[in-house]
């Protein structure tokens, strides 16, 4: 049995909330934005429910509208005077003790300052890739460029981030 439009969008974006919101997070730099823009998200797609059964790559359209939402907060008047958590990340799972927590959240942190340092379009390609483990193909698709701009930016984010965190 087929499930009504409304009910596919709302599955699909409660089967990716975590890779969607993780995806946001490093787009924007803090949980509470990344929330926002979530939902901002779900509230533009709400209206092309109607379409989704045309939708052949329903994960990658989802990644699209979240991108293209969070490209619209981190660049709007708005956003830039918020504040970013470069505190405890609120995202990170509990370990086993606190020397562990602090290792982890030092790792987390120096990550983060290492994904800052790309560009808007390599971050783009590199948290698609790893947080909606899209393919290149998709990934062309959700930022609309072709695929050997999408694997030279991915392999420039990478090159970046290995001689950022040794």
């Amino acid at each position: 049995m087929d499930l009504p439009t409304s009910s596919l969008l709302e599955a699909a974006f409660a089967r990716h909330h975590a890779e969607l919101l993780g995806t946001l997070f490093y787009l924007l730099g803090n949980v509470h934005d990344a929330q926002d823009a979530l939902q901002e998200a779900f509230v533009r797609a709400w209206p092309h429910r109607e379409k989704l059964a045309e939708v052949e790559n329903l994960r990658a359209w989802l990644f699209r509208v979240v991108l293209n939402t969070g490209r619209d907060l981190r660049d709007s008047a708005w956003r830039r005077r918020r504040e970013s958590l470069n505190g405890a990340d609120e995202m990170t799972s509990m370990l086993a003790g606190p020397d562990q927590q602090l290792l982890r959240d030092e790792e987390l942190g120096q990550f983060r300052r290492a994904l800052l340092t790309l560009s808007d379009d390599e971050r783009e390609v590199f948290l698609l890739r790893q947080n909606g483990e899209l393919t290149y193909d998709e990934i062309a698709e959700t930022v609309r460029a072709p695929v050997g701009t999408v694997k030279t930016r991915m392999r420039t984010a990478l090159q970046k981030l290995r001689d950022a965190v040794g």
